[in-house]
């Protein structure tokens, strides 16, 4: 077994490992002012970024769903590994040869489960590709020729093939150190009568890579006659390849697709191929599955798809009846975006590689840029298969294409579409076609309800909140005056729980300037999981306050929270003074009438200060 790794390399690892790069692999982050940046967060579905990074602190949480924690967790939690297997991964990725507390340095094969598969995958690509100059590779480099593709494009895409045998990779691979089960758990083999023998046979073959670039799956395409199986076969689904969230092409069109706020969803490998090479850097391709809702997930956290209009995401079909039935489908799916859809349909039929073949590449960025809005296409489509030479034509015709407009959430949009709608018909009846549209709208689910108001958040609850984040953040600009402060102080129970563990590592008089070890310092003191999802919380959302006026800011609090304290001193004060009687007691009163004029003069010191913010 493998020993445990030794602190100092977690700690190098981390150090090694910019958190902002890490996460920026899987979704794309944008300044959030503060130092703070923001994405859509890859752990549950949300219209709006609420996931946030602060790379001063290497941390990250997202106010959605909670999750939090630094690149480790990261990588833990994204591609579902142990704490070992993600500090195994990200010193790969470093450059760092982790040492084990038991026994030296640990060989790859004590690495865990996904690592090596990756390896496996790894090791088969380079396998395939060192076989595609091969003799019996020659139908494969004909193929690719006569589709303009040259040696060097092979060489960009990882293009390989696999060689009419049984067992050439499984001997290949098993001769390396995998063993056969983990062949077969990785898809790259199958059980045969005698052992396990090559999925891909005579095949060219595509490596389909993640975000990070990391070979998970291949897809084949048979070259001969004598081939009885399917034009394309697919690594079944396995630990590193889930058909229904893989894009072929992502690896290498993700920042062109953030960069551009643009992304070309193509239907094949030879697609994404001469896209890339016409200079359509931004085109994908699903591998043996339709596109679909999980698709839509990664694509929105690269294209940071939040604002309706400023990006756009460009389907392309054949123009047959069978491409406008995929795009009507695509158009299923349109709602959950927000950003503009579009189609992209070449009038004689030819799909990007063939029209690069025979136009050039201009053809293909024609094609590209001559894009037609989903909307459009799916109503124009639609509305094509009536008779529209009579009045009961058009009426069915009205009534298939009013729920595509009808659905439209933006509602100038969805009126513009039922005006065109109206001229594609013919009626020239403005008023009954949308009158048409609004009564298959309200037949619809329902008119969608409007979102509750937040409730608002109260004064000293936020006075409590932006104090324990200056303590997490800025302790420097706190400490002694916080670690002062009255135990009755913090009233929300979350905060009491925080402020306890800023006690517990020391109070933010020992904190320094805070930074990376002091948040660790906190983590290690939190009680339990609750706790650390504070503590990570409060690391990362933003301080309200910019940052030359911080030290400004953090005395205000402070003076804020003192004077909610005195507050209560006050109406301590006064309550019992209510209860004497001034002449017998009299004394008592003015002792406490004094103590009340004092309070009275410190409250009105520290609101001046808190005003101050």
């Amino acid at each position: 077994m493998a020993g445990r790794i030794r602190d100092v390399d977690i700690a190098l690892v981390r150090e090694r490992s910019p958190i902002a790069e890490v996460i920026g692999e899987h979704i794309q982050l944008r300044n959030a002012g503060g130092g703070n940046l923001k994405g859509l967060c890859p752990f549950h579905d949300e219209k709006t970024p609420s996931f946030n990074v602060t790379p001063e602190r290497g941390m990250y949480f997202c106010f959605g769903c909670s999750e939090g924690g630094d690149v480790i967790t990261f990588v833990e939690r994204v591609e579902h590994l142990t704490f070992g297997e993600a500090v195994e991964r990200l010193a790969q990725r470093a450059g760092i040869q982790l040492q084990y507390e038991q026994g030296g340095y640990v060989p790859r094969r004590d690495h865990g489960e996904r690592a090596r598969l990756i390896e496996a995958h790894r090791a088969a690509a380079e396998f395939y590709a060192a076989k595609l100059m091969s003799p019996d590779a020659a139908p494969g480099r004909r193929f690719l020729s006569e589709r303009g593709f040259e040696r060097a494009d092979a060489e960009t895409f990882g293009v390989g093939y696999a060689p009419a045998e049984w067992e050439a990779l499984a001997r290949h691979l098993m001769g390396r150190g995998f063993t056969a089960e983990e062949l077969i758990k990785g898809g790259l083999v199958r059980e045969g009568r005698r052992g396990p023998i090559d999925r891909f046979r005579g095949r060219l073959v595509w490596p389909i890579r993640d975000a990070t670039g990391d070979v998970i799956g291949f897809g084949a395409r048979k070259l001969l006659d004598s081939d009885d199986g399917p034009k394309y076969l697919n690594t079944p689904d396995s630990p590193l390849y889930k058909k229904s969230q893989v894009l072929y092409g992502i690896d290498l069109a993700k920042r062109e697709i953030s960069k551009r706020s643009q992304a070309v969803i193509v239907e094949g490998y030879t697609d994404v191929m001469a896209c890339h090479l016409a200079g359509v850097p931004t085109a994908v391709a699903t591998c043996g599955t339709s596109f679909g809702e999980e698709h839509i997930k990664v694509l929105r956290r690269f294209l940071l798809d939040q604002a309706e209009f400023r990006g756009e995401v460009i389907f392309t079909f054949d123009g047959d009846a069978a491409g406008q039935k995929a795009a009507l489908r695509a158009f299923a799916d349109e709602q959950k975006f927000v950003t503009q859809t579009y189609v992209a349909v070449q009038a004689d039929g030819l799909d990007p590689c063939d029209l690069r073949v025979k136009q050039g590449d201009a053809a293909v960025r024609d094609l590209i840029a001559g894009r037609e809005p989903l909307f459009q296409f799916a109503i124009r489509s639609t509305i094509a298969r009536y008779d529209l030479r009579s009045n009961e034509g058009k009426i069915a015709a009205l009534d298939a294409a009013a729920p595509i407009v009808a659905g439209i959430k933006d509602p100038g949009l969805r009126k513009r579409y039922a005006i065109d709608l109206d001229r594609w018909l013919g009626f020239m009846d403005e008023r009954f076609v949308m009158q048409r549209i609004a009564e298959v709208g309200n037949a619809q689910a329902g008119r969608p309800q409007r979102a509750p108001r937040a409730a608002p958040v109260d004064p000293h609850t936020r006075v409590e909140a932006e104090l324990l984040k200056l303590a997490v953040q800025r302790p420097a600009l706190l400490g002694p005056r916080f670690d002062a402060l009255d135990a009755q102080a913090f009233t929300v129970a979350d905060h009491v729980t925080l402020r306890q563990v800023v006690a517990a590592a020391g109070g933010t008089a020992t904190a320094g300037h805070g930074g990376r070890e002091w948040v660790d310092r906190l983590l290690e003191q939190a009680p339990d999981e609750a706790a650390r999802v504070l503590v990570t919380r409060f690391a990362v959302e933003a301080i309200q306050a910019d940052a030359h006026v911080e030290e400004r800011y953090g005395a205000a609090m402070l003076a804020a929270i003192e004077a909610i304290a005195v507050d209560r001193a006050i109406a301590q004060v006064k309550s019992r003074i209510q209860r004497l009687n001034p002449v017998d007691e009299q004394q008592e009163y003015n002792k406490l009438f004094g103590e009340l004029v004092a309070l009275e003069q410190q409250r009105r010191v520290l609101r001046e200060r808190a005003a101050g913010s």
